[in-house]
This record gives structure tokens, C-alpha cells and sequence, in this order.
């Protein structure tokens, strides 16, 4: 008995460190309900696509359009929500529940770089005058199509474009 347990002492270590990569694929539904016990939970308003795609049987279509819709100011509120958006019935998606977290978040005003004027860009945090000019200066030159766009056309380090992504929605 004392080699069994000691071999339970081992394994659940190893089994909540592997659930515990981000991506790392739950390969069955039993194996999700491990995960959420041991206190796993995907948070549903904050998911990427590797977030998404770490739940068995979901697609990698279906993942984009959740990932897709968050990133786009959605919010889910509910198992319900979820459903709806990919049209899909309540039972197809009950399975998840016990790893999924609805967190409700306040909702920053987003800017478009594409449209905003000197003195909006200066009221982000972290973006002084000088790097908000070289925004409207580089606009000239065509829109921005994407945040990263916007990243390699000012030279921006990947730490100021972290930092900045939750103030700007480049349409």
C-alpha cells in the first residue's frame, strides 16, 4: 500500500504541472474535471486562442471566433453566451463548465490610432507627446492595419506595444 501511495504523491505534482502549461491539450472531459479540481480555470473574457484550444473537442474554428469575439470588446457572461456564439446547443458546451471562469471586466476606452487626434493619443499612459506625434507622422503614410502594424512601423520594443495594447483598437 505504502508503494501505491507513494506513487499517488509523485504523479499529482506531475499531473498538475502539466495541466498548469498553457498548452497543454486536456485530451478527455475527465481529464478537464482533474484540472478544475486541482483549481485550473480558463477564464473565459481573457482567453487566447491557445486558451481555447486547450479544451477536447473544440476546433480550431471555434476557438478563433471566441478568441476573436473577446478581442473585440465581447463579453461572455454566461455558459449561455458562449453557445450563442458559436451556435451551438447548451449540452454541447456543458462538459466545460467546471474550468471556465465568466470575469467580468471594466471596459477600457479604446483608441484608434488611425483616427485620433494629438491630444487623445498624450492621454495614454505611457505614451508621451514626442511618440504620440510619430503615430499621426506615420499615419500619413497609410493606416495602421493591425496592432503589430503599428509596432514594426514605429519601432516600437514588444514591452511599450504590451503596455500600450490595452489603450488602442486598431479598425
Amino acid at each position: 500500500m505504502s508503494r501505491m501511495s507513494n506513487w499517488l504523491k509523485r504523479l499529482i505534482p506531475q499531473r498538475q504541472a502539466k495541466f498548469q502549461d498553457p498548452y497543454y491539450r486536456f485530451t478527455s472531459i475527465q481529464e478537464l474535471q482533474t484540472a478544475a479540481a486541482m483549481g485550473i480555470k480558463l477564464d473565459v473574457n481573457r482567453a487566447s486562442l491557445d486558451d481555447w484550444l486547450r479544451l477536447p473537442g473544440l476546433s480550431i474554428h471555434q476557438a478563433r471566433q471566441l478568441a476573436e469575439l473577446s478581442q473585440s470588446g465581447v463579453e461572455f457572461y454566461a455558459l449561455e453566451d458562449l453557445a450563442a456564439a458559436l451556435n451551438l446547443p447548451l449540452a454541447r458546451l456543458q462538459p466545460f463548465a467546471p474550468i471556465l471562469q465568466f470575469c467580468c471586466y471594466e471596459a477600457p476606452h479604446l483608441i484608434n490610432p488611425n483616427e485620433a487626434s494629438l491630444a487623445t493619443l498624450i492621454q495614454i499612459p505611457g505614451l508621451n507627446a514626442e511618440q504620440a506625434a510619430a503615430i499621426l507622422q506615420e499615419r500619413q503614410l497609410g493606416r495602421y492595419r493591425s496592432l503589430l502594424d503599428l509596432q514594426r512601423r514605429l519601432h516600437w520594443s514588444a514591452e511599450m506595444t504590451a503596455n500600450l495594447m490595452h489603450y488602442l483598437r486598431v479598425s
